[in-house]
This record gives structure tokens, C-alpha cells and sequence, in this order.
């Protein structure tokens, strides 16, 4: 698949034709014909659209098989449409992690995954792309039930990259070799790059199909096995994709899938001495738990991808109507539940005012609804939390003197929708551009010269990703290489290739996702050293 930005496949609608095919399972299609409702009050009166899928997998992962929780407790997932409950899923706690390291463990040291052929798990992982591409709708439904994020979004952009990781770590597992290295004297050495063993991995819930593949890709690629505890809000789509993948063929106890909570299940698993390799996504505060967890037991290697406050810088030979729409997909895509939000909008003193009142008028004209309808931009906010987090932070907002330009409140009486927010005015000392909101909030900031934005877009504690916008290659160039983040995204913004490498700096987390960086966090490297006789050669 080649390199696209996301924002240029959700301006694809489906045809009505194939949504009225989607949503025919077991309802009415009537509804569909109602006019997508703009920050309008139409969630209060509009029944939700029945999802197209049926929950079937909601207990524990574990040695291959789908079993309940040693306590036998339970928990709810909800609905961010309503609130209301869609299933109770299996709470997995220390014991059970203890159950799944020890199936990953003996899979790695006795089973077949580590010591088959590279081609034959090339093999496995490329049955498993299928397998994803042929229930793609029924693991976009599942995201976009579970999480809220629209089911356009899930089906047409993020379930195809689930499917075109897979392949792509596929391609690399009979490509990892070592090196032969000279060395001073008559001896033959050699570098071998072996698999690290039990890889412990903690997901979040805003791309749970994606996290869970930017996780598994890697580490399975390179021969080892996993334990994988999914975020309590959003447990549903990494089951269905854990059964597709050993339906591929994939041995027990190679994948382990334990649903739970971080301070019981998150804990037992980064502190688990039998547990070799960790890899954490979520804010920065609880990845320096999980870092202090891995530490304090085995001192395990540990990869964090954590928070940002990524800057959006528009320069002042910006063609204003482009940067606004790139900007305002910057920060709202995926509700604005993004680590890499371009949340902190600079925007050059020329343009300020044009850029404010155009960024205004496009927040108020973007689509929030029922994510199960088309044409819908916006979803719910995952939860309770995050939805009073967010309102939270738009009124200390208002109270530190920002512009409130539009937005600013609950949409509807019912689910967590939150109307599309735009402040202007705002200033660098306040909590909303200093804070991760993660939220439907742009903070549109001003600035005179780029050595002021540069020291002002690099004074966060974050430093994930930036984006800038301009025609001059000069100025791309200095912001380039000046700004202390992972990503600069030139004129463009989330674009994401299986290809290409994601981290931070900073308090954004260690190591890199995604690309061949990424194998390096599930490889061992070991020197092999033996003297040579009577060498023809050195």
C-alpha cells in the first residue's frame, strides 16, 4: 500500500448504495435517509443505529484457547453512543497473567513458533492478512461500537492498514540475519540477531486494531511469543483478530490476549519476572509506572509510546483555506483522541485573523452523529472520564481568558458527544496548550518569526510530532531540523505507512514503532567468536 495520507481517504464517502448494504442487517434502512445533523442537538432524539455485528469472543486468550478469568469476574464495555452496556468481558488480574506468561514461555522454549522456518511464519502472518481483509466489516464494526471513532473510518481506512502491517512484518520475518565481522586477529565472528522471548505488551483504546498490530507485527516477526493486556475500554476487536490469527495457524500460546485493568492486570504483566521485552502506548504519567514496574523487577527493555502536544505551525505564505482544512483534520480526526493531535495550532501574525474566523466557520459546518451513519466525521468521546476530562479543560479555558470561538459543550443529552471546540487568543501559559486534551479542542496560538515558534513549539515536555505548512523549502528545512519531535509531517499530517518509523522525544517514550526500527525493540543481538587455523584468510 503506498504512503497516503489519512485524511485524503476520509474525504471518500461510501455510496449510499453500499451503506444501505451494511446497515440491512437485521434493521429498518429508513433511517439512513435523514440529513447528517451539523453541531445540532440530533443525538438527543435520534435512536442509534443497530451495529452490523455480533459479539462472540469475550473471555481471556489464553494457551490458545478462549477461557474465563480465574475469579470469575466480569466487567462491563460500553456503548460511547449511550452509555449503555454492550457485553461483559472476562477481568483478567495477576493470576491470570501468570497463566498466559506461563503458556508464552513454554510456547517460546518448547513450541514450534520460534524454531520453524522464517517462510513458514511469513507464511501464517500473510493467512492472517486474508483473514483480516474477509472480515474487515465485522472488525470495523466492533472498533467503531466499541470505541465510537466512525465506522467509515474503521472500514476504509483502518482495518486495510491493520491488514497491510501484517503483511508488511510478514515480509520481513525471513529477512532478519546477522552480520560477519572482521576482527583484528585469526578468528571468524559473527553476529546473530535472535529473538528476545516472552514480550509483554500494553495497548491503548483510541486505535485498538492498530496498536494491536503495531505490537504483535513485530514481535511475532522476529520469533517471539506475546502476552497482550488490551485497554478495559475497548476489549472487543483484538479478540475477534486473536481468533483470525490462529485460525492462520498460529501454534498455542504464542499469542495471549488478557482483558483487564491497568493497576491489576497492567501491573502483574510489566512487573512479571518471566516477562523478557515490554512495550506500553498510553499517557506519559503511566508509562513512567509501567518503566519504574519493568525496572524494579527484571529490569526488562521497555518501549513507551506516550502523550504529545504536537505543534501545528501555519507560516505566513500559507494558503490559508488549505492550512485551515489540514489543520482541522490535524486536531479533530479521531474525535481528537490522537497522541499526536496537532494541538497546539501557531499560526503566523499576518494571517491570525483569517486563519481564526475560517477554522470557526469549518469546525461549525463538521458532521457529529451516530458513527454508524455516513457522511458522520465525529463520533462519541470514548467515556465518562475522558468526555468530563475534555469539558474540564475547555472551561479552564474560558477562565484563563482564551477566545472561545465555537464549541465548548455537551452535544445532546445522551452518549459523550462533545461539540467541535475552537479558541483563539490563546496563550502559552495555560493549561490548554500545555495539557494533552485529547479532544475535539484546537488552541489557535500566534506568532511573529520563526525563531519565536521554534523555541515555543520546542518548550512542551512532549515531543511526538509536528506538522508544518508552507511553500518555502528554505523554511521547511529549518523547521525540519529544528524541532525536537519524531515526525514532521511537510504540508501534510498523519501520514502513516507501514514503512515509516513513530516515537518520540522527550517525555513522549523510548524506541520507534512501525518500520525496521521497530524489530530492533524484539531482537537480541549475541557475538559468536571461534579462532581460526591455518586461515587462508583473514
Amino acid at each position: 500500500m503506498a504512503t497516503r495520507r489519512i485524511s485524503s481517504l476520509l474525504s471518500r464517502s461510501l455510496t449510499s448504495a453500499s451503506s444501505a448494504t451494511l446497515f440491512s442487517r437485521g434493521r429498518n434502512t429508513s433511517s439512513l435517509s435523514r440529513g447528517i445533523y451539523k453541531y445540532s442537538t440530533a443525538t438527543a432524539v435520534e435512536a442509534p443505529i443497530i451495529p452490523p455485528v455480533t459479539v462472540n469472543h469475550t473471555q481471556l486468550l489464553i494457551d490458545g484457547q478462549f477461557v474465563n478469568a480465574a475469579s470469575g469476574k466480569t466487567f462491563p464495555t460500553l456503548d460511547p453512543r449511550t452509555g449503555e452496556v454492550i457485553a461483559h468481558v472476562a477481568e483478567g488480574d495477576a493470576e491470570d497473567i501468570n497463566r498466559a506468561v506461563a503458556a508464552a514461555r513454554k510456547a517460546f522454549d518448547e513450541g514450534p513458533w520460534p524454531k520453524m522456518p522464517a517462510y513458514q511464519r511469513q507464511r501464517i502472518l500473510l493467512r492472517f492478512a486474508d483473514l483480516i481483509d474477509q472480515h474487515n466489516d465485522e472488525l470495523a464494526a466492533l472498533e467503531t461500537w466499541d470505541n465510537g471513532k466512525p465506522f467509515e473510518q474503521s472500514a476504509k481506512i483502518e482495518v486495510p492498514m491493520f491488514a497491510r502491517l501484517m503483511r508488511y512484518y510478514a515480509g520481513w520475518a525471513d529477512k532478519i540475519h546477522g552480520l560477519t565481522v572482521p576482527a583484528d586477529g585469526p578468528y571468524h565472528v559473527q553476529t546473530l540477531h535472535e529473538p528476545i522471548g516472552v514480550a509483554g505488551q500494553i495497548i491503548p483504546w483510541n486505535f485498538p486494531l492498530l496498536m494491536f498490530a503495531w505490537k504483535i507485527g513485530p514481535a511475532l516477526a522476529c520469533g517471539n511469543t506475546v502476552v497482550l493486556k488490551t485497554a478495559e475500554q475497548t476489549p472487543l476487536s483484538a479478540l475477534l483478530a486473536s481468533r483470525l490469527l490462529h485460525e492462520a495457524g498460529l501454534p498455542s500460546g504464542v499469542l495471549n490476549v488478557v482483558s483487564g485493568f491497568g493497576p491489576t492486570a497492567g501491573a502483574s504483566l510489566a512487573s512479571h519476572m518471566d516477562v523478557d521485552k515490554l512495550a506500553f502506548t498510553g499517557s506519559t504519567s503511566t508509562g513512567k509506572a509501567v518503566l519504574q514496574l519493568a525496572a524494579k523487577s527484571n529490569l526488562k527493555p521497555v518501549t513507551l509510546e506516550l502523550g504529545g502536544k504536537s505543534p501545528f505551525i501555519v507560516c505566513e505564505d500559507a494558503d490559508v483555506d488549505t492550512a485551515v482544512e489540514l489543520a482541522h483534520f490535524a486536531l479533530f480526526f479521531n474525535q481528537g483522541q490522537c497522541c499526536c493531535a496537532g494541538s497546539r495550532t501557531f499560526v503566523h501574525e499576518r494571517i491570525y485573523d483569517e486563519f481564526v474566523e475560517k477554522a470557526k466557520a469549518r469546525a461549525l459546518k463538521r458532521s457529529v452523529g451516530d458513527p454508524f451513519k455516513g457522511g458522520i466525521e465525529q463520533g462519541p468521546q470514548i467515556d465518562t472520564e475522558q468526555f468530563n476530562k475534555i469539558l474540564k479543560y475547555i472551561r479552564s479555558g474560558v477562565e484563563n481568558g482564551a477566545t472561545l470561538e465555537t464549541g465548548g459543550e455537551r452535544l445532546g443529552d445522551k452518549g459523550y458527544y462533545i461539540k467541535p471546540t475552537v479558541f483563539s487568543n490563546v496563550k502559552d501559559d495555560m493549561l490548554i496548550a500545555n495539557d494533552e486534551i485529547f479532544g475535539p479542542v484546537q488552541t489557535i496560538l500566534k506568532y511573529k518569526d520563526l525563531d519565536e515558534v521554534i523555541r515555543r513549539a520546542n518548550s512542551s515536555p512532549y515531543g511526538l510530532a509536528a506538522g508544518v505548512f508552507t511553500h518555502n523549502i528554505d523554511t521547511a528545512n529549518t523547521l525540519t531540523r529544528a524541532l525536537r519531535v519524531g515526525t514532521v509531517w511537510i504540508n501534510c499530517f498523519d501520514t502513516f505507512d507501514a514503512a515509516i518509523p513513530f516515537g518520540g522525544y522527550k517525555m513522549s517514550g523510548h524506541g520507534r514503532e512501525k518500520g525496521i526500527y521497530s524489530l530492533q525493540n524484539y531482537l537480541q543481538v549475541k557475538a559468536v567468536v571461534t579462532p581460526l587455523k591455518n586461515a587462508a584468510w583473514l
